[in-house]
């Protein structure tokens, strides 16, 4: 063990430029004026050039446990790793958040620009926090310099798999944990390069315990690895910058993903040997995805499941508030039940619990998405929809906007068919999704399709009759009780049966039922034997066009 004042030269010798204190830190960091209860909560994410899915997810957590709370809300940029930097990483990860309404109250608003008095909120930029912080440990013996190569590295971790001992830099595997001043200062004067690693004096054979807020209670080894603190270039490692930045920014609770878990131990030491009070943690499982035919779990992945990027969801048109309301389904199943009980309230009035997190993991499932979706868009009015609808084409498909923007009524009438009484339209899953409605109203699309085979129903030269005969008493102006009572008086007479268990006993007497009739009607119009409501898609195309598709059908029946 070296002496304090080798400490202290040492620490002179790694930071001779560093002249600021913890102290003085901290001054420029004053303890947050908030309100027992109140929280301060952070989301960290990497400017990779990735938004995943679980991001989404953990950040919606934080920012809603904040605000339901009156507390902060923080966005951090963790950019240490500049080999996975990607150009305009924060502006992507700040605008594809705020995309599904999550916004924060204190961080970056793109590359240039923050908000808030306790930055700056990308550890780029704070490398100066972290070499006082790294100097005053120094100073104290808690951290030294190691100059140990990758090969040396390689060869400690060859010879403790061949005694059978656990890999790693610790205890007397640690060369450079109690060199002498003269062999450091030798090592710096011959310009070779160093990182700082924390002095462990935990004893993995001793345990503590600790709570994990959503995890519950656990007994967790001490940590005796000599960790990186900083890196040869300067930056801190995510063990390093973790307390340092979430003590000085007040942070009430750290939420982050399970993976971090097993850290636990090296952060509880580090904690104690900055002198900090201990941040509570709470550690959410990844979303899960079945796997091997629905037999095992595994986390939602980026490469093997395109719904992991955010991009997926904008691109294909997935409403964003959709989407939040199923991520706070998985964070806590009673929300289902709340939504039931409260269809037309804000989800802000919903509270998260930390305790009713689901510990296994929460399942992740695109078709219950899609059917949160369904029923959030048939909430829309028809001008909401055309609206929607439009936003997404612009960027992503020119000739539906083209088409929107040049037949906005018309469009809004299409999306309105069904949009009023007990049963609610819901085949709109997703933006993308509203091209498929217009299909069967613009001839673009409908003379691209190919008329569905009924003849197995009714025979051709019948579909002829009721086609030609229907013709004859259309009247655009009936009412929905009128024009149906006029298709099943044009059934009767042409010998199809309007009482289905009359149809059922006597079938021979009977062609078919007055369904078949409205069949008939339904594909020579739209062209689909399942369509949105006929009555309503005719008043829509208008007499015109419904007499000329009737017209046309019948041809095609010689």
């Amino acid at each position: 063990m070296r002496t304090k004042d080798e400490n202290i030269q040492i620490a002179e010798l790694l930071f001779p430029d560093v002249k600021e204190t913890v102290g003085d830190i901290f001054k420029k960091y004053p303890k947050r004026n908030i309100k027992e209860g109140e929280m301060v909560l952070r989301f960290a994410p990497s400017p990779t050039g990735f938004l995943h899915t679980g991001s989404v997810y953990t950040s919606m957590v934080g920012v809603k446990l904040a605000r339901q709370s009156n507390g902060i809300a923080i966005l951090r940029i963790e950019d240490t790793d500049k080999k996975r930097e990607v150009e305009g990483g924060i502006s992507l990860i700040v605008n594809g958040l705020k995309g599904f309404g999550i916004e924060f109250d204190e961080g970056p608003i793109n590359e240039t620009e923050q908000v808030g008095e306790y930055g700056p909120y990308i550890q780029s930029q704070r490398l100066d926090i972290y070499k006082v912080f790294a100097k005053d440990m120094v100073e104290r013996g808690t951290a030294y310099p190691c100059f140990i190569t990758d090969e040396e590295l390689e060869q400690i971790r060859k010879e403790q798999e061949k005694l059978g001992v656990r890999t790693g830099y610790y205890g007397d595997w640690a060369k450079w944990r109690n060199a002498t001043v003269e062999d450091i200062e030798k090592e710096l004067k011959e310009g070779k390069p160093f990182v700082i690693r924390l002095y462990s004096t935990g004893d993995i054979d001793k345990s503590f315990e600790m709570t994990d807020r959503i995890k519950g209670r656990f007994t967790l080894r001490e940590n005796d690895m000599d960790i990186v603190l900083l890196k040869s270039d300067g930056f801190p490692t995510y063990h390093f910058a973790h307390p340092i930045d979430d003590t000085l920014m007040g942070i009430t609770l750290v939420i982050r993903t399970e993976e971090w878990f097993a850290s636990v131990p090296i952060h509880y030491e580090l904690f104690k040997k900055l002198g900090f009070k201990q941040i509570e943690y709470a550690h959410p499982s990844p979303l899960m995805k079945l796997d091997n035919e629905g037999k095992s779990k595994r986390k939602l992945s980026k490469r093997k499941d395109p719904e992991a990027d955010v991009q997926y969801y904008i691109e294909n048109g997935y409403p964003n508030e959709a989407i939040i309301e199923y991520f706070l389904t998985l964070a806590n199943s009673n929300f289902y039940d709340w939504r039931i009980q409260n269809p037309d309230v804000d989800t802000n009035e919903f509270q998260l619990k930390l305790e009713k997190f689901n510990k296994a993991g929460a399942l992740f499932d695109i078709v219950k998405l899609e059917d949160i979706c369904k029923d959030y868009i048939a909430t829309l009015s028809a001008e909401e929809i055309y609206e929607r609808s439009l936003n997404w084409a612009r960027e992503y498909d020119e000739e539906e906007a083209k088409l929107l923007e040049e037949n906005k009524e018309y469009c809004i009438n299409i999306f309105n068919i069904e949009r009023s009484g007990q049963k609610i339209r819901k085949d709109i899953v997703k933006f993308k999704d509203s091209k498929e409605q217009l299909r069967i109203f613009f001839d673009t699309f409908f003379d691209e399709d190919s008329y569905e085979d009924i003849s197995d129903r009714v025979d051709k030269d019948v579909q002829k009759e009721i086609v030609e005969k229907y013709i004859d008493i259309y009247n655009p102006d009936d009412d929905s009780t009128v024009w149906f009572d006029n298709v099943k008086k044009l059934g009767e007479e042409l010998g199809f049966c309007s009482d289905r268990k009359e149809y059922e006993a006597n079938r021979e007497k009977y062609k078919g039922t007055v369904g078949d009739v409205a069949m008939v009607l339904r594909v020579a119009i739209t062209k689909k034997t399942q369509s949105p409501d006929l009555y309503q898609v005719m008043n829509v195309l208008g007499k015109e066009k419904v007499v000329q598709r009737l017209e046309k059908y019948a041809l095609e029946m010689v």
